[in-house]
């Protein structure tokens, strides 16, 4: 795949998710006219799929999964699929901002989902590729062995089986590490389309490329979207991010972040776990079995979405792990994106604590396998009107001064620069300077113009305007779209929404070049 910028660098491999890539694409039918239903969930992610399936299993008569596009093909379709209650370094600052008592709330409800994953697995017969390993998050440097250490202390304080590793099994020079025993990973694809099976029929639906466009009422909730209305006596939003937030406050609360994998062959054996590290830019590493011999999965690189040169990352991944391994090959190239709460715990429960009706589910900064399974597990227990232990540390009206004031301020003075594009400057003075295939921010006419040409040499015009809030969009140069850098939608090359929370299309821009 050649790229008409300013670089040489050709992107390596596939351009698709290996998990895609090796299952068939879903296909189920889109909405048609109107639908009533006990629960409506949006996002057909893991946390849609697994919630459906855990309330038909408790017996509620109908539940509607309704996706934008075709299931398990967003986030969820695109992670590394560590099965893990190690989230990086978390649980000494935990302990530290939150308390012992939700600190140990957050450990007990991820070590739960890795035991619910593995039980479905086994009780269902998925064959999904899932396997123990055990996690470790290592010091690149002399300076983070003290974190390390805390890090060991906190989790055993939490009944956490953690250690301290002074050498690990990796071709580089680490200071330590720590390690939880009895992790996990798997294929995503393969285990949520056997629950998506699971759950189509007997009144419940799997509705895919029916988006969600609005959001009505506490009870019944009436959703709207581009193929017909569903009324639910309940509303989870398992979007990724939310497209419907009153009052307004999970916006200033909420960003979204980019990172990058490589799926690489390499001559030498890769060792028995999954490893990331502790510092940034971080690096994370894990295999898996694909067909004769292993697939290494190098990711990292993170950064705001709509900042930053997307080429830029997966040549700086490229080029770290040749140094440290013999690359027989890269086969497979893919980004992904995921929320992040201002205090890094992710939002779970009812959306206001005054509505009944309306779920969300958000913010699993890069940890979904297991937090997404936490969420379903939650929800479910929610909506059937059961106590759950968990709900507390996740619960979405929560505030935490010491753990989230700078972060808070932080988005907010970001999102007030996107809006007036503060960030963005025109790459090309010129529209004509445009190549085929490219895409920039220009000037025409004293306008501000997204501009998109071609290869057939058509310029697409563009207001970049993002439809969710009036933000100033980019282009993101390793995949053709426009992305939005303050809430973090995203638009293909000729302006039609592909990630919410935007749920309308760019407008065209009637100007002259």
């Amino acid at each position: 795949m050649t790229n008409h910028n300013e670089t040489d660098y050709v992107l390596p491999g596939k351009a698709e998710s290996y998990w895609i890539a090796t299952t068939p694409e879903s296909n189920y039918p889109p909405i048609s006219g109107d639908t009533h239903v006990d629960v409506a969930i949006l996002g057909g992610g893991i946390v849609g799929i697994t919630t459906a399936y855990l309330l038909k299993e408790a017996g509620v008569p109908s539940v509607a999964v309704i996706e934008a596009d075709r299931i398990i093909t967003g986030v969820t379709g695109h992670t590394t699929a560590k099965v893990t209650s190690q989230h990086g370094l978390i649980y000494d600052r935990l302990i530290s901002k939150f308390g012992k008592q939700q600190a140990q709330q957050y450990a007990e409800s991820n070590q739960a989902a890795i035991e619910k994953i593995a039980s479905i697995v086994s009780s269902k017969g998925i064959a999904c590729d899932f396997v123990r390993k055990p996690a470790y998050v290592y010091a690149s440097s002399e300076e983070s062995v003290g974190d390390i250490r805390n890090e060991v202390d906190a989790a055993q304080n939490l009944g956490i089986s953690a250690s301290f590793k002074a050498d690990l099994p990796l071709p580089f020079k680490t200071y330590g590490a720590v390690c939880f025993s009895n992790q996990a990973q798997f294929h995503p694809r393969k285990y949520l389309r056997a629950l998506a099976r699971e759950t189509e029929g007997d009144g419940c639906h799997i509705f895919e490329k029916t988006r969600a466009l609005k959001i009505e009422g506490d009870g019944p909730v009436t959703i709207t979207t581009d193929k017909g209305t569903i009324k639910a006596h309940k509303v989870i939003q398992a979007t990724h991010f939310p497209i419907h937030d009153k009052p307004g406050m999970l916006f200033q609360r909420l960003y979204q972040s980019r990172s990058y994998v490589l799926g690489v062959r390499i001559e030498e054996h890769f060792p028995q776990g999954m490893f990331i590290s502790a510092e940034e830019p971080v690096r994370s590493l894990r295999s898996q079995s694909a067909g004769e011999g292993e697939l290494i999965l190098v990711s990292g690189e993170g950064h705001r979405t709509g900042e930053g040169n997307e080429i830029d990352h997966y040549r700086n991944l490229e080029k770290w792990i040749r140094s440290v391994y013999s690359v027989n090959s890269i086969n497979y190239h893919w980004s992904t994106q995921d929320v992040i709460t201002v205090d890094h715990v992710p939002y779970i429960g009812r959306l206001t604590s005054d509505n009944e009706n309306l779920f969300i589910a958000t913010g699993f900064r890069k940890w979904g396998m297991t937090t997404g399974t936490v969420a379903a597990m939650i929800l479910t227990d929610m909506i059937l009107g059961r106590s759950n232990s968990w709900e507390e540390v996740y619960n979405p009206s929560r505030f935490k001064p010491l753990e989230s004031a700078k972060t808070f301020f932080s988005q907010v003075a970001e999102a007030t620069k996107g809006l007036i594009g503060d960030r963005i400057v025109p790459v090309h003075e010129k529209a004509s300077q445009i190549l085929p295939g490219e895409g920039a921010i220009v000037n025409i006419e004293g306008e501000k113009v997204a501009a998109y040409r071609n290869d057939a040499g058509v310029l697409h015009k563009l207001d970049p305007s993002c439809r969710h809030m009036g933000c100033i969009v980019s282009w993101n140069n390793a995949e053709n779209t426009w992305d939005c850098p303050c809430h973090g939608s995203r638009y293909n090359a000729t302006g039609e929404v592909i990630k919410s929370p935007a749920v309308y299309g760019l407008h065209k821009k009637n100007v002259n070049e």
